[in-house]
C-alpha cells in the first residue's frame, strides 16, 4: 500500500490512534498549546469578539473547531467569551467537526458537564455536511495530522509488513515535490479538497489554524512517533537504541511530521481563498491580545492563581517550547 494509506490506517482506522478517546498532556503522548494552558483558547475567544465588533463575525455567526478531540479548546474558548462578552454566548452557534463518534460523545459529555444547557454543541462528520452564512473556523495541529506521501529522488513509498521501499513512480507527488524543492521528505496529501470544503461550506469566514513547520519545505524527512512523550525519528536505524519496531507503535502511538505551509497556502488560494497572514504562535497570540488578558486576570485574581496561570501561559510564548516552533496561518473568504 501507499505509505498515506499506512498513515490512515495508523491514524484514522477502525483501531487507529485517533478513532478513540486519548489524553493529552502529562499523562498522554505528548503537550499541545490547548493542553498547556487555558489562555489559548482565551486568546481566540478574544479574537472572536474583535471580529463581532469589527462587523466581520456576525453575532449569530458560527464558531467551528475542527478536529477538537477533547473539546478543551472550545470549552476554553466559550469560558472566555462568556467572561468578557456573555451576550455572544447565547448568540453564536458553536460546531465541531469530527468524524468519530466516540469523540462526538466525550466532546458532548464534557460540555455538558462543563456549562449545562448554556451551551449547544452541534457536530458535523465533515465540513461536507455543513452550510452556514458567517463563520470563524479555529484547528490546532490538523494539517500535521493529515495523510502523507513520502517521497525520496524521484521515488514515491509503498509499505508491506510495516518496511518502507521507495519503489513507485507518482506524477503528482513528484510534481509537489518540485514545486516545494524537495528531493526527500512528506508530501501531505488532501490540503486541497480540506480548502475546497471550506471554502463551499460558508459564504464568508475566516479559518486560523496552528501547527508546526515553517513556510517553506525541510529539505529532510521529519517524519516522527510520540509516545510517552518520546520522540522516536520514523526512520530510527535498528541497531539505535531508541529504536522500536513499527508493528509495536502502529496505532498505538501518534505520527507526525512538519508542516509545509507553503503547501497549505497554496491549497487554499487554489480553492479561491484569501492568505491573511502567516506568524509565529508567541507573535500572534500577543497580537491577539494575551498579556491583555492576563492583565485582567492580575487585577481579578488571587496572587497565587495569577501566577500559576501566568506560568502556564508563558509556555505558549516561549521561544524554547510553543512559541517560536509553532506557526499561526489565517485565511479569509469575504
Amino acid at each position: 500500500m501507499r505509505f498515506s494509506e499506512y498513515m490512515t490506517q495508523w491514524l484514522y482506522g477502525e483501531d487507529g490512534y485517533y478513532a478513540t478517546y486519548k489524553d493529552i498532556g502529562k499523562s498522554g503522548d505528548f503537550y499541545t498549546a490547548v493542553s498547556t494552558s487555558k489562555f489559548f483558547g482565551g486568546t481566540i475567544a478574544k479574537h472572536i469578539i474583535s471580529l463581532v465588533d469589527e462587523g466581520f463575525l456576525d453575532k449569530h455567526g458560527v464558531v467551528c473547531e475542527i478536529g477538537a478531540h477533547h473539546g478543551y479548546f472550545l470549552a476554553d474558548v466559550c469560558e472566555f467569551i462568556y467572561t468578557l462578552r456573555p451576550e455572544l454566548l447565547s448568540t453564536l452557534k458553536f460546531v465541531i467537526i469530527e468524524r468519530f463518534d466516540d469523540l462526538q460523545k466525550h466532546q458532548q459529555k464534557y460540555f455538558k458537564e462543563s456549562f449545562g444547557d448554556a451551551v449547544t454543541i452541534t457536530h458535523y462528520k465533515s465540513l461536507d455536511e455543513l452550510e452556514c452564512e458567517n463563520a470563524f473556523f479555529i484547528a490546532n495541529e490538523i494539517f500535521d495530522a493529515f495523510p502523507c506521501e513520502l517521497y525520496y529522488k524521484g521515488k514515491t513509498a509503498t509499505v508491506k509488513n510495516h518496511n518502507v521501499e521507495f519503489d513507485v513512480n507518482d506524477d503528482w507527488v513528484e510534481s509537489k515535490a518540485k514545486e516545494y524543492c524537495k528531493d526527500r521528505g512528506e508530501i501531505a496529501v488532501g490540503y486541497e479538497a480540506f480548502a475546497k470544503a471550506m471554502e463551499l461550506s460558508c459564504k464568508k469566514f475566516e479559518f486560523m489554524s496552528f501547527d508546526y513547520g515553517e513556510m517553506q519545505s525541510r529539505p529532510d524527512f521529519s517524519l516522527r512517533v510520540y509516545t510517552k512523550h518520546k520522540v522516536i525519528p520514523f526512520f530510527t536505524p535498528e541497531d539505535d537504541e531508541e529504536y522500536i519496531p513499527r508493528e509495536e507503535l502502529f496505532a498505538k502511538s501518534d505520527i507526525t511530521y512538519d508542516v509545509t505551509f507553503a503547501h497549505v497556502k497554496d491549497a487554499f488560494m487554489e480553492a479561491g481563498v484569501e492568505f491573511v497572514e502567516f506568524k509565529a504562535q508567541m507573535v500572534a497570540l500577543i497580537d491577539m491580545g494575551l498579556l491583555e488578558l492576563l492583565e485582567i486576570l492580575q487585577k481579578n485574581a488571587d496572587e497565587k492563581i495569577y501566577k500559576q496561570e501566568l506560568e502556564k501561559a508563558k509556555m505558549l510564548i516561549m521561544p524554547n517550547f510553543l512559541g517560536e516552533r509553532f506557526k499561526m496561518i489565517k485565511f479569509r473568504k469575504e
